[in-house]
């Protein structure tokens, strides 16, 4: 979707919104593809004083695996949009800094590196995620696993002296 500012680029105060749908199903993210459901995008560009500053959020639901215990899970993403806008660069150091085509602001462009930028490299189902048994591979989530716990060989022997104890 591209927004033509030419209304508000000039005049202070002035306020132009937008709210739209951006398909990004076809982004890949190391192998699996979790933007299944639209992008929903929407706030409005306002000229402060003769600075153009982009506001919004865009927003939805995320189809991921757990990187833990590898069960799938939905999530939803709220990405908070707020960047300046402007005509031209007075210097190329300034990355973060939208600019015009002309009079016109390419919003599918801003929303997607932005929603992009800001997905997670980890993804888990909960914070208190178990994960999986690195030796048989059982959920941890669903309890404890049959496995004895690693015993260091230089321990050994003091680990038959316990188990002696115990007996």
């Amino acid at each position: 979707m591209r927004l033509d500012l030419r209304d508000i680029i000039h005049v202070p105060d002035a306020k132009k919104t937008f709210q739209f749908q951006l398909d990004l199903s076809g982004e890949d993210f190391y192998g699996s593809r979790p933007i299944v459901h639209p992008v929903q995008a929407e706030g409005g560009v306002t000229n402060h004083a003769g600075a153009l500053v982009l506001e919004g959020t865009a927003r939805s639901v995320l189809e991921l695996r757990c990187d833990r215990c590898g069960k799938p899970f939905s999530r939803e993403k709220v990405v908070k949009l707020d960047s300046l806008v402007a005509q031209e660069l007075e210097d190329e150091e300034n990355d973060d800094i939208l600019l015009l085509d002309g009079t016109e602001l390419d919003l599918d462009e801003a929303v997607s590196t932005a929603f992009i930028l800001a997905m997670d490299t980890k993804n888990l189902c909960s914070d208190d995620c178990k994960g999986l048994c690195a030796k048989c591979g059982a959920d941890l989530n669903l309890g404890p696993c049959g496995c004895g716990p690693d015993v260091d060989p230089r321990l050994a022997a003091l680990a038959q002296l316990l188990d002696k104890e115990a007996e």
